[in-house]
C-alpha cells in the first residue's frame, strides 16, 4: 500500500475589494486555522502554515504539502463464519449478499479472528486523491467556516463573501493549480499596488510571492506592516521631541488599512490645545486614524502622524491635505465644548428627566435619584463623606446630555469630569464623574477616590438588580445590559481595593431603593448568586482551582474582601505536606456525621467520657487551636490560622487509626461525634476543605 508522496509548497491568495479593517486580523487567523483542518480532515500532511493580509488580499503559504493522501486500507467485517457457511461448507445466503455487496467472489473474501470467534472480512485499499484536485473545494470549504457575520453577494452570481472576489492565485509547486474558488477561476497572478503598480503579476511559486509584492509596493505580512508603521510613527514623533500615542486596536487599523505604508507628521493650530486633550484625541484616532503626540510630561503637542498608504511624490500636499480635515473636525469640537460650558453641570439634571434608561426601571433621573440613596449607605458604612457621595451621585449622568457627549460617546464620564472641574464641584466629586465606569475591561484600573470607588459600586449594582428584577438576567453570550461586566467591576472592586463591604447587605440596600412596581428584593439571591458565580471566571484567570473556590463558597463567606483572604488562604494550606491527609479528614468527618442522627451531633463534648488516649490528645489539641485562632479569624488572618491547624494532622491520623468513632457505647459514641464534630468546625470556620482534590483518593 502507498504511503509516501512528494511534498510540494502551496500559496493561496484570495484577492479582493477592500475588507473590513477591524476584522482583517481576525479573518487572516481564521483562514489558516480553518485550511488547516481542512488539510487535517483530508489526511494530507504539511509543515508551517504562514498567513498573510493586507486589505486587498487574504494569503496562505504552505510548506511541504503532500502531493497526495495516502492510500487508505479498508476493512469491511461480514458475518461470523459460522453463520456464512452450512454443514457441507457451502456459503450461506449471508456470505453470498456480503461478497456480492463487496463486489467480489466468496473465495476473495478473509477469514479474521477475534475473541468472541471467526468472521468474514473484506480488504480493499481506496487510492488517495491527488492534493491538486481536493485543494479548490479545501480552500472553499475553509473561507466558507470564516467568521464573517454578514456576506456579500456580487453580480449575477449566488456566491457570497465578506467582500467580492476578483482574483484567486494557486500555486503547488511551480503548476497552478485547476479549478474555481468563489465562482472566480483560479490563476497564477496577484495584483500589486492599487495605484503603485495596478498590473497583474505572475507568481512562479510560494518562494517568490513576498518578494515579488514587495517589488509590487505591498508588504503582504501584516506582523511586519504593523511593525514598519509603530516605528515610523515613533521616529516622527521624536523628530519634534514627543512620544507617539500608539493604542494596539488603532495599530491594528492602520495597519490593515494600507498595504505600503508611510507615516507623515501633521501639525494643529496651538489654540485647538484649550479643548480637553480626550476630545482632540477621540477625534484623532478615532474619526481621523491619527497618532497622537505628547511631550514627556504627557501633554498633548499640536501634531499628529498619519500613516498614508502611498509613497507620494509630493508629501507636503498630503500632510496638507490631512491638516486641512483634521481642523474642522478640532473647530466642532471647541464649539461642543464652548457651548457645554454655558450650563453648570449641576443645571442640566432636569434633561435626566426625558432620557429612558430601561422603559421598565424609569427614566436616567431615576437611576439617579436610586444610584444616590445606595451611595448614602456605602459611604457611611465605610466613613466616608455622605453628602459628597450623594451628590456624585446626582452628577454623574448629567454629562450624557450634553452636546460633546452626544457627538462623542465614549467621552461620557471624561467630559463629566471635566464639566464638574469647570462647575467648581468638590475634587473628590469630579473624579467620580469619570471613575464611576471603572473598571471598563478586564486589567483596567480600579477608582482612586471615595467618591469614585462608592459610585462605582452602587451604579453597577443598581444596574445588576434592577435587570434582574425585570426578568432580564444574561442568557447564553447575549449581555446587553453589561451583567457579567458590572458583575466583575463590583468583585474586583470589593476585592482589590480592598472594601470590608458584605455583598448580600449591599444588594439588599440596592434593592430599597427601587419603587414597589419593580420586584427588586425578590431579585436579590438570584443576583447574590449571579455575582458571586463570576469568581470562578475571576480567579481561574489567577490560576487558582475551582476546588478551592468550592471550598470557601460552602462557609458562605459574603463579603468578596473575605472571601479573598480565605481563598489566598487555603491555596496557600493546600500546598502544605499535611493538606492531603486533613482534607481526607474533613470529607470522612463529614460522611460521618452525615449518617449521625442530628441529636448525636449536637451534644457537647464530655472530658470525662474521653477514655483512649488519642482522643483525649485531640480533644486538648482542639481546644488550645480554638483559642488561639480565635484572634486570627478576628483580623482576617486566615493564612496563619490554617497554618496553626495544621499541625492537628498527626492527633487526627492517630484518633481515626485507633478510635472506633461508631463505639457500641451510645454516650461513647456521642461524645467521639461531638469531637469529630469540633474537628470539622476548626476549619469550616475558614472553608470547607475537604473539597479540595487532595482530599480524593489517589
Amino acid at each position: 500500500m502507498s504511503t509516501k508522496h512528494t511534498a510540494l509548497d502551496l500559496l493561496v491568495e484570495i484577492g479582493t475589494e477592500e475588507l473590513p479593517p477591524t476584522a482583517l486580523a481576525g479573518l487572516s487567523a481564521a483562514f489558516a486555522e480553518r485550511f488547516a483542518a481542512q488539510l487535517s480532515e483530508q489526511s494530507l500532511p504539511h509543515g508551517d502554515i504562514r498567513p498573510f493580509a493586507t486589505p486587498r488580499r487574504l494569503a496562505l503559504i504552505v510548506r511541504a504539502l503532500a502531493s497526495r493522501q495516502p492510500d487508505r486500507e479498508h476493512v469491511r467485517r461480514g458475518p461470523a463464519v459460522q453463520a456464512a457457511f452450512d454443514a457441507q461448507g457451502a456459503p450461506t445466503k449471508a456470505a453470498l449478499g456480503f461478497a456480492r455487496s463487496c463486489g467480489v467472489e466468496v473465495a476473495a473474501l478473509e477469514r479474521e479472528d477475534t475473541d468472541k470467534g471467526q468472521w468474514l472480512v473484506h480488504r480493499s485499499v481506496q487510492t488517495g486523491d491527488t492534493t491538486d484536485k481536493l485543494l479548490p473545494g479545501l480552500v472553499a470549504a475553509a473561507l466558507g467556516q470564516l467568521p464573517i457575520p454578514k456576506r456579500m453577494r456580487w453580480g449575477d452570481s449566488d456566491v457570497a463573501f465578506v467582500r467580492p472576489v476578483h482574483w484567486v492565485c494557486m500555486r503547488f509547486g511551480g503548476s497552478t493549480v485547476a479549478g474555481e474558488v468563489l465562482g472566480v477561476p483560479i490563476g497564477n497572478t496577484t495584483r500589486g499596488h492599487r495605484f503603485h503598480a495596478p498590473d497583474a503579476v505572475a507568481v512562479a511559486g510560494a518562494d517568490d510571492y513576498e518578494a515579488i509584492l514587495r517589488s509590487a509596493y505591498v508588504e503582504p505580512d501584516f506582523a511586519i506592516r504593523r511593525t514598519a508603521i509603530r516605528e515610523q510613527v515613533s521616529a516622527i514623533a521624536r523628530s519634534v521631541d514627543g512620544e507617539a500615542s500608539i493604542p494596539e486596536g488603532l495599530l491594528d487599523e492602520v495597519t490593515a488599512l494600507c498595504e505600503w505604508p508611510v507615516a507623515l507628521l501633521g501639525r494643529f493650530d496651538e489654540a485647538f490645545l484649550d479643548v480637553p486633550a480626550e476630545a482632540l484625541i477621540e477625534t484623532m484616532q478615532h474619526h481621523q486614524k491619527y497618532f497622537p503626540v505628547h511631550a514627556a510630561d504627557g501633554g498633548l503637542l499640536p501634531y499628529f502622524v498619519t500613516v498614508s498608504n502611498i509613497e507620494s511624490r509630493e508629501p507636503d500636499v498630503v500632510r496638507a491635505g490631512n491638516e486641512r480635515v483634521i481642523r474642522p473636525r478640532f473647530s466642532d469640537a471647541r464649539f461642543f465644548w464652548e457651548q457645554d460650558l454655558r450650563t453648570a453641570l449641576a443645571d442640566l439634571q432636569p434633561a435626566l428627566e426625558r432620557v429612558v434608561f430601561q422603559h421598565k426601571l424609569g427614566t436616567v433621573a431615576d437611576k439617579s435619584r436610586r444610584v444616590a440613596a445606595t451611595s448614602r449607605d456605602i459611604a457611611a458604612r465605610l466613613g466616608y463623606d455622605v453628602a459628597l457621595a450623594e451628590r456624585s451621585a446626582l452628577l454623574a449622568k448629567c454629562d450624557l446630555v450634553t452636546a460633546m457627549v452626544g457627538e462623542f460617546a465614549s467621552l461620557q464620564g471624561v467630559m463629566g469630569r471635566h464639566y464638574a472641574e469647570h462647575s467648581g464641584e468638590d475634587p473628590c466629586v469630579a473624579a467620580a464623574m469619570e471613575e464611576q465606569y471603572l473598571p471598563r475591561h478586564a486589567g483596567d484600573r480600579l477608582p482612586d477616590s471615595d467618591c469614585g470607588r462608592v459610585l462605582a459600586l452602587a451604579d453597577k449594582l443598581d444596574t445588576l438588580v434592577g435587570i434582574f428584577a425585570i426578568g432580564e438576567r444574561p442568557t447564553g453570550v447575549k449581555d446587553p445590559y453589561g451583567l457579567r461586566r458590572a458583575a466583575i467591576g463590583v468583585l474586583r472592586i470589593l476585592i482589590e481595593t480592598p472594601l470590608p463591604l458584605d455583598l448580600r447587605t449591599l444588594l439588599r440596600d440596592t434593592a430599597e431603593a427601587f419603587p414597589a412596581s419593580v420586584p427588586a428584593q425578590a431579585a436579590v439571591e438570584e443576583t447574590y448568586g449571579y455575582v458571586m458565580d463570576r469568581l470562578r471566571s475571576y480567579y481561574a484567570e489567577q490560576g487558582i482551582g475551582a476546588d478551592v473556590i468550592d471550598a470557601v463558597m460552602a462557609v458562605d463567606a459574603a463579603a468578596p474582601s473575605d472571601f479573598d483572604l480565605r481563598v489566598r488562604a487555603v491555596t496557600r494550606f493546600s500546598q502544605l505536606e499535611a493538606a492531603a491527609a486533613l482534607a481526607a479528614a474533613n470529607k470522612r468527618i463529614a460522611n460521618i456525621l452525615k449518617k449521625s442522627p442530628a441529636q448525636a451531633q449536637d451534644a457537647a463534648l464530655d472530658a470525662d467520657l474521653l477514655h483512649e488516649d488519642a482522643e483525649r490528645r485531640l480533644a486538648e489539641s482542639v481546644a488550645a487551636l480554638r483559642e488561639r485562632i480565635a484572634p486570627l479569624l478576628d483580623t482576617g488572618d486566615y493564612a496563619e490560622a490554617l497554618a496553626a491547624l495544621a499541625q492537628l494532622r498527626a492527633d487526627v491520623d492517630r484518633f481515626f487509626d485507633t478510635v472506633m468513632v461508631n463505639a457500641e457505647d451510645p454516650s461513647l459514641r456521642a461524645n467521639r461525634l461531638a469531637l469529630v464534630r469540633d474537628v470539622l468546625a476548626l476549619f469550616s470556620s475558614i472553608a470547607d476543605i475537604g473539597r479540595l482534590r487532595s482530599a480524593e483518593p489517589g
